[in-house]
């Protein structure tokens, strides 16, 4: 059965992909328990990757540090910090890093992801920047700002940014898995008696119907990105005898 695992990227071995001239940092997946999903840190030094081929899932991806593109096709999308990628399955890329440091992203690749009706068109990738999406409201005072979604290709999961104030959220669970990264602030990761120390750089996986609460233990909001399947609201959660947390939905 999948666990709750916590990983801190700093604790991961990195390698270089001799396929696409990345560094890999693997953080969650089948190596955790958890073949829904594969998570990894990825560094792209100065200058252009080889090609990156998506293969059969989907993928997201969301810029961490560091400014390039992502060449795609003919199209050349610029990226820069909290720039998201969405990419279909099939999609074949490559990265390139304007330097002088490394362009650096959490990617996100969902297995078997869900495949389109026989009459939808072809799948495009998408490029989306955080501080253009519309805030949503979940409960205890929480915030989430949707990357991608089925509204714009990614069919099987939902891909966000939460942001978590200091309000403790009552213990809670969702119907979906989710694999999550701490962006900023500090925090504890609670799942009945266990409890893991969080910060930024922080991965956690989190399957289905687990009773939890991410406590924001920091002076300031924390705030991760996280990617969830099936596709559907953050703010859709329960407490533990299966009454709705929020009611917004």
């Amino acid at each position: 059965m999948p666990y709750v695992a916590v990983v801190h990227t700093a604790e991961v071995e990195p390698f270089v992909n001799p396929d696409t001239g990345l560094t890999v940092r693997p953080t969650l997946g089948t190596s955790t328990g958890f073949p829904c999903f594969e998570q990894a840190l990825l560094e792209c030094p100065p200058g252009r990757s080889w090609v990156i081929a998506v293969g059969e899932a989907e993928e997201t991806m969301f810029v961490l540090d560091g400014r390039g593109l992502a060449r795609i096709g003919a199209d050349a999308h610029a990226l820069a910090p909290e720039t998201a990628i969405f990419l279909p399955p099939g999609t074949e890329l490559e990265l390139e890093s304007d330097g002088p440091g490394p362009l650096r992203l959490v990617a996100v690749r969902v297995i078997e992801p869900e495949r389109p009706g026989p009459d939808a068109g072809p799948l495009r990738p998408a490029i989306s920047r955080l501080s253009e999406q519309e805030p949503g409201q979940a409960t205890a005072e929480r915030e989430f700002r949707i990357l991608a979604d089925p509204a714009n290709g990614l069919l099987s999961a939902t891909h966000f940014v939460g942001y978590i104030p200091r309000t403790r959220a009552p213990d809670h669970f969702h119907y979906y898995d989710e694999v999550i990264y701490v962006l900023d602030g500090e925090g504890v990761m609670r799942a009945g008696d266990d409890q893991r120390p969080l910060s930024a750089g922080s991965c956690i996986q989190l399957p289905a119907r687990t009773v939890h609460c991410l406590q924001n233990t920091g002076t300031t909001p924390m705030r991760v990105v996280a990617v969830f399947r099936p596709a559907g609201s953050p703010a859709e959660a329960y407490y533990p005898d299966g009454t709705p947390a929020y009611q917004g939905i």
